[in-house]
């Protein structure tokens, strides 16, 4: 209840924002000290022997990052690079190695979606550091790293940063915790690598902050797959024969609209229902469903093939990315930077 009280003021700039400012001011004033005593290195950061891609936002809350990571991995491997992925596994309980078939209460259900989708090793751990050693042990052939989220970890040194903004819901009012939705000011992405906006791009180039100019931008979207049965994966299904069915649209993540608009946008018409992010499915559940054709999320998906769902179908989605103000491709750009690295450090 709090969570989703706090989500819809940080959209606005009202009377109770402002009384939050004063909590933001500190928050703003421990992350600033935080970041100077890495940068005055008081605090250990660690340096891997590969480079570290570190993908993540400034604000809380889902934004697209999995699609991209997935993406990224799948096109430094086209390019001839051999990625690893870490993960901090944000809901799982355990650590060490991910593969396709790990339970998604035990590793996080992202990590598991991440080792289904990027043919790449996946390892969790919530110190970035001792999941990349253990990684590299484990895979000596890795050359890259990609980190997924940890913007904010600076005890894990990193050669690119990748900043992803979604507007206008990501980044609300503007402001600071508690009174917005940013865990570092805007200002931040002055100095990050690449900027991807995943959500609605400004209206004008005068909307768009000077300190965003200055890194490389890319529009992401979302290739929409085939609706794929969840109890076999190569039973697919037609948006004619959904049509005749009586349908009920389940989400588990951050911003469960954004799935059922899909849907919508599709010709599609069903109820909704809404769980928490990274909730985990039981068979109760789904009780009062047992009529109805279910669709989901593939990260809904990971999260449920383990109950006896004949009806189920997800939707799998991949990242597309289109290059603003420039010609570079996403791969080109990340390459660019990893081979500039890596002749820095000769």
């Amino acid at each position: 209840m709090w969570q989703s009280w706090f989500e819809r003021q940080w959209q606005y700039k009202g009377w109770a924002q402002c009384l939050l400012l004063p909590l933001s001011w500190l928050f703003a004033g421990l992350a600033a000290l935080r970041r100077a005593l890495y940068r005055w290195r008081l605090f250990a950061s660690s340096r891997l022997p590969v480079p570290v891609i570190v993908i993540g936002n400034i604000s809380v809350g889902g934004v697209g990052k999995t699609p991209l990571v997935i993406h990224l991995a799948q096109a430094l491997r086209a390019a001839g690079y051999s990625p690893g992925i870490i993960s901090r596994g944000y809901g799982g309980r355990q650590t060490g190695a991910v593969s396709p078939e790990s339970a998604p209460e035990l590793y996080g259900d992202e990590p598991v979606l991440i080792a289904q989708r990027s043919a790449s090793p996946v390892w969790v751990h919530a110190l970035r550091a001792v999941a990349g050693r253990a990684l590299l042990q484990a895979h000596p052939e890795t050359d890259v790293l990609i980190c997924d989220d940890g913007l904010q970890h600076y005890a894990l040194q990193r050669d690119i940063e990748i900043a992803v903004v979604n507007r206008p819901h990501g980044l609300g009012n503007g402001r600071l915790l508690p009174a917005g939705p940013l865990r570092e000011p805007l200002k931040r992405l002055q100095t990050v690598d690449l900027l991807v906006e995943s959500g609605q791009l400004p209206a004008a180039e005068s909307q768009v902050p000077t300190a965003e100019k200055q890194a490389p931008a890319f529009q992401q979207s979302l290739q929409l797959g085939q609706w794929t049965s969840l109890s076999d994966s190569s039973r697919h299904i037609s948006l004619a024969a959904l049509q005749a069915r009586p349908l009920v649209a389940i989400a588990g993540i951050a911003h469960p609209q954004r799935f059922f608009q899909t849907i919508q946008a599709l010709g599609l018409n069903c109820e909704t229902k809404v769980f928490a992010d990274h909730h985990a499915y039981t068979q109760a559940d789904f009780a009062d469903l047992s009529a109805k054709t279910i669709l989901m999320t593939e990260k809904d998906a990971v999260k449920c093939r383990h109950l006896a769902l004949s009806d189920a179908w997800f939707l799998p989605v991949t990242a597309e990315l289109k290059p603003l103000g420039h010609s570079q491709t996403f791969a080109d750009c990340v390459i660019s930077l990893l081979k500039q690295r890596e002749g820095n450090k000769k």
